[in-house]
C-alpha cells in the first residue's frame, strides 16, 4: 500500500544542518548573553563559511518544499493571476506624462512617457538589464519642463542606488552617473532644469558596503552634464554624523525644505528662500516630532505635524519669520499627508485604518470629502499648480486603479483600472474590534470568500506589522487572493506601534511598551479562534521586517496558538540591531542598547534569545535574502540556526534564502511568485488548507 505524500512529510524527521556553535557572548550592563551563532553575521558574499551554510540550508529547505502537496498548482494559479496589466501613479511635468506599467509577468515594470495628444512610448525598460531580472528601475524624478529624467538603478535588491539621467526626447542617457545614494533616489530638480539636489553618503569602508552603518549623509547639487566629482555640497552636519538629510523644492521652486532625522521618531527642518539665494536655515531643531512638508503658496509653507496634535494637524508657517498658525486642526481621524493642489489643500486621513480624503480652502475652510471608489486605501495626491493630480486606490478585493482628481470641482475619474481574472463580488471584507490583554480595543480586517461556511473553522492567515508609525491598510494582493481562493481566511490586525490612530498608538507599541505589540497580535489570534473562524491547529501567522520580529517573538511566547509561522527579513537579534546599515535609525522604536533599561527589556522578547526548549513549536519557514542591507540576513541566519538546534518538537523549522534579492523592493516578479508559492504550500499544509 502506497503512503501519501502528506503522510511522508508529516512522518519524515528533519535532517537539519548541524550549525557550528561558538562561545561569543554579548556582554553589557552586567549581563553576558550567549551568542553562539555570531559567526553567521558575516557577509555571505565575502565569507566562504557563511556561503556554504547558506547553500546547505537552501538544499534542505528546497528538498522539503519540493515535496509539499499542491505547491505546483499554487504556483500556476499565482502565475495566472499575476498576469494582469498594472500601472503606477502618473507624474506630469511640462505637459509630459510619466508612468510605470507592467504588462503582467514582466520581472520589472517599464517606464512610459506620453506627450500631449500622443501615444505612450517606452522611456526605460529595465528588464534587459540583468538575465535574472534582479536589476530594477527604482525611484525616478522628471525635471520641471519634462525634458530630462533622473532615475535610480537598484541591483540585486540592495538599498544602494546609482542615479543616471535620460534625455526624454531622444531616449538616451547623458554621461551623468552618481554613486553613494541610499534610502532615497528621489532628487529635487531646479525649475530651470539645469541640475538637481540629491543626498549621498561617503563611500563605505572596503568590503563593508552591505553591512557598515551609514553616516555623514549630505545634500549636493549636481549640474547636468558634469562629473560627480564637480558636485557642490549644499548642506551637511559633520558635527552630527547620524543625521540624514533629504531636500525637496516647492512647486514654484522658491523654497528648499530639508528634512533631517537620526531615527524614526521625528525630524528637524531647515528651509531656504531660493529667490533670495539663501542657504538652508533652521526652522525646527528638536527631533521629537514629525514635520512633513505639504507644499507652499507664496511665503507660506504647510506642514503635517504631530506637534501638539497626537493625530496630526496642518500648520501654515511663515517662511520669513517662522511663525505658524493652525490651518487644519487635529480631528478624530489621523492625518497622514497633505498637498497643495491648485488653490486648495488636499488632506489624506485614516479613519479606523481606512482612507478618507478631505478638501479644504487654503484658509482651512472645509469644502468636502474627495470621492473614493469604496472602502480601501488611497494614496498619491501630489502637489500641483494646475489643480489636478492623480491617486491610486485599492482594497482587499479591488485591484489597483489610477484616478485623476480635479480640486476645483472635487471630482475624480478613473484613467486606468487593473483587471484580474477573478470576481471581486465573490469576496467579503469586514472590520472587527477585539480587546487586547490590557483591554485596548484593536481593529482587524477579516476577508474571505463569501461562500465560506462560517459554521465551522477554516485555515487562517493572520498578518500584522506593528511599528515605526506605519499604518497597515486594506490593499490588493494576488498572493492573499490565492490564499482566500483556496478557502482560507485572511486577517490583518492594526496593532499598536503603527500609525493608525496617531502618535499615541505608535507610542503604545514602542520602546518599553513593545510588549503591547505582541499582546495585541496574540489577542488577534485568540479573537479569530473565539469567533469560530479558525483554531490553533489551523492558524498561520506572517510578518516582514519589524513584522518578522513580531512573528518570531509571539512564536516564542505562544507556540501553542499557531500551526505555522512565516517570519520574513526579521529583526531577530534585537540586542545588536544597531550594529549594521540602517539599524541606528530604529533606536526610537527599539531603544538604545547602550542603556541598561532597554537592553534588559529587549532581552525579554528578542526572538533569537528566547527560543524555549521543551515546547512544541509551530512549523516555521524563515525567509530572507543575501543582499538585504536593510535588515541584514545574519538576523535570520542566527535565528534559524537556534531554532534548528532547540528541542521544540518535530515540525519543520526551515530557512529559505533568496539570492540576488534584498529587503523586498526591486524583487522580480518570478521570484515573488516562487516565494509566495513556497509560503502558501508550507503554511497551507500545516494549517490543513492543502492537505
Amino acid at each position: 500500500m502506497m503512503t501519501s505524500v502528506s503522510a511522508q512529510i508529516a512522518a519524515a524527521p528533519m535532517a537539519y544542518l548541524q550549525t557550528q556553535r561558538g562561545f561569543e557572548v554579548e556582554a553589557r550592563h552586567g549581563l553576558s548573553v550567549p551568542d553562539p551563532y555570531r559567526w553567521l553575521e558575516a557577509d555571505v558574499r565575502t565569507d566562504a563559511n557563511v556561503a556554504k551554510w547558506v547553500d546547505a540550508q537552501n538544499q534542505v529547505t528546497g528538498a522539503y518544499l519540493a515535496g509539499l502537496p499542491k505547491r505546483d498548482a499554487i504556483r500556476a494559479r499565482l502565475t495566472e493571476l499575476y498576469n494582469y496589466e498594472r500601472f503606477g501613479i502618473p507624474r506630469v511635468r511640462g505637459g509630459v506624462q510619466f508612468f510605470a506599467r507592467n504588462s503582467g509577468l514582466q520581472n520589472q515594470s517599464v517606464l512610459y512617457v506620453q506627450l500631449p495628444g500622443g501615444e505612450p512610448r517606452v522611456l526605460i525598460d529595465p528588464n534587459p538589464w540583468a538575465k535574472d531580472g534582479a536589476t530594477a528601475l527604482a525611484e525616478w524624478t522628471p525635471s520641471k519642463d519634462g525634458k530630462h529624467l533622473a532615475y535610480a538603478v537598484q541591483d540585486g535588491g540592495t538599498d544602494w542606488r546609482t542615479i543616471k539621467v535620460r534625455d526624454v526626447a531622444t531616449g538616451t542617457d547623458l554621461a551623468d552617473s552618481l554613486e553613494g545614494v541610499k534610502y532615497t533616489g528621489e532628487v529635487a530638480w531646479r525649475p530651470d532644469g539645469s541640475g538637481f539636489y540629491y543626498s549621498r553618503f561617503p563611500a563605505p569602508p572596503a568590503g563593508q558596503k552591505y553591512q557598515s552603518a551609514t553616516l555623514n549623509e549630505a545634500i549636493w547639487f549636481h549640474k547636468l552634464g558634469t562629473p560627480q566629482s564637480g558636485d557642490t555640497m549644499v548642506f551637511a552636519t559633520p558635527d552630527r554624523p547620524k543625521l540624514g538629510h533629504h531636500a525637496s523644492l516647492s512647486e514654484d521652486g522658491r523654497w528648499m525644505v530639508v528634512s533631517s532625522s537620526e531615527s524614526s521618531g521625528g525630524n528637524a527642518v531647515f528651509i531656504a528662500d531660493m529667490s533670495k539665494g539663501e542657504t538652508p536655515r533652521p526652522l525646527v531643531t528638536v527631533l521629537d516630532k514629525e514635520w512633513n512638508f505639504a507644499g507652499s503658496q507664496g511665503g507660506n509653507l504647510w506642514f503635517v505635524t504631530n506637534k501638539d496634535a497626537p493625530r496630526y494637524q496642518l500648520l501654515a508657517v511663515d517662511g520669513a519669520t517662522g511663525a505658524s498658525r493652525v490651518a487644519i486642526a487635529e480631528g478624530r481621524a489621523t492625518m497622514t499627508s497633505g498637498a497643495v493642489v491648485g488653490k486648495r489643500l488636499v488632506v489624506e486621513t485614516l479613519e479606523d485604518a481606512k482612507s478618507v480624503v478631505r478638501l479644504y480652502e487654503t484658509d482651512g475652510k472645509p469644502v468636502g470629502v474627495v470621492p473614493l471608489p469604496g472602502i480601501g486605501t488611497a494614496g498619491g495626491f501630489e502637489s500641483s499648480d494646475d489643480g489636478t493630480t492623480y491617486f491610486a486606490y485599492s482594497s482587499f478585493a479591488a485591484p489597483g486603479s489610477i484616478w485623476r482628481y480635479d480640486s476645483a470641482t472635487n471630482t475624480a475619474s478613473a484613467v486606468r483600472e487593473a483587471k484580474v481574472a477573478f470576481n471581486p463580488a465573490d469576496y467579503t471584507v469586514s472590520q472587527v474590534f477585539y480587546p487586547s490583554k490590557d483591554g485596548t480595543k484593536v481593529p482587524m480586517f477579516v476577508a474571505h470568500r463569501k461562500d465560506l461556511d462560517l459554521s465551522k473553522p477554516h485555515p487562517a492567515l493572520l498578518y500584522a506589522y506593528g511599528g515605526f508609525n506605519i499604518s497597515s491598510t486594506p490593499g490588493f494582493s494576488v498572493s492573499r487572493l490565492v490564499w482566500m481562493e483556496m478557502g482560507g481566511v485572511f486577517a490583518l490586525a492594526n496593532i499598536r506601534g503603527g500609525g493608525e490612530y496617531g502618535a499615541a498608538w505608535h507610542d503604545g507599541g514602542r520602546l518599553l511598551n513593545k510588549q503591547n505589540v505582541f499582546d495585541d497580535f496574540i489577542a488577534a489570534g485568540e479573537a479569530l479562534v473565539a469567533k469560530g473562524l479558525t483554531t490553533p491547529a489551523q492558524l498561520a501567522i506572517q510578518g516582514g521586517s519589524n513584522g518578522g520580529l513580531l512573528v518570531g517573538a509571539v512564536t516564542n511566547q505562544r507556540p501553542d496558538l499557531f500551526a505555522a509561522a512565516l517570519p520574513a527579513v526579521g529583526v531577530m537579534d534585537i540586542l545588536r540591531y544597531a550594529n549594521w546599515t540602517a539599524g541606528r535609525y530604529w533606536v526610537d522604536d527599539y531603544g538604545d542598547m547602550t542603556k541598561p533599561e532597554y537592553f534588559r527589556y529587549n532581552l525579554g522578547f528578542s526572538p533569537y534569545h528566547n527560543i524555549k526548549g521543551g515546547k512544541n513549536y509551530p512549523a516555521v519557514l524563515v525567509t530572507t535574502a543575501d543582499t538585504d542591507d536593510r535588515v541584514v540576513p545574519g538576523h535570520s541566519f542566527k535565528y534559524a540556526a537556534a531554532l534548528q538546534a532547540a528541542p521544540i518538537g518535530d515540525k519543520p523549522h526551515l530557512i529559505r534564502i533568496e539570492t540576488r534579492a534584498g529587503h523586498g523592493s526591486g524583487k522580480p516578479t518570478d521570484k515573488i511568485i516562487a516565494e509566495a508559492a513556497d509560503l502558501w504550500a508550507f503554511a497551507g499544509y500545516w494549517t490543513g488548507l492543502t492537505k
